[in-house]
């Protein structure tokens, strides 16, 4: 066996996308073309105006303003309690 025989039985037909990946090269780029769309989807659901990172930041603002309304309703309630003692005392 020569190597005239070994280059006999390859396909030069076949471009290098088909040899290499099993592509046609309309495949190809209609895959690069989807991987594309959908990497531009996933960019935009993580960094966009409506994005995870925004909606972890509001939940974390809106446990933030819970908090302060517990504190703010006990200080409340607090002074009022000591608003109430000294109109008590003020009555007397």
């Amino acid at each position: 066996m020569n190597k005239e025989d070994l280059y006999e039985d390859i396909d030069n037909t076949q471009g290098i996308l088909q040899r290499y990946l099993g592509l046609s090269v309309a495949k190809f780029f209609l895959l690069l073309s989807i991987v594309a769309v959908i990497g531009i989807y996933l960019g935009v659901l993580f960094y966009g105006t409506n994005s995870i990172e925004i909606l972890f930041g509001l939940e974390e603002y809106q446990d933030y303003l819970q908090t302060e309304i517990h504190q703010l309703k006990d200080e409340n309630s607090e002074l009022q309690r000591k608003y109430f003692e000294l109109k008590e005392i003020s009555a007397q």
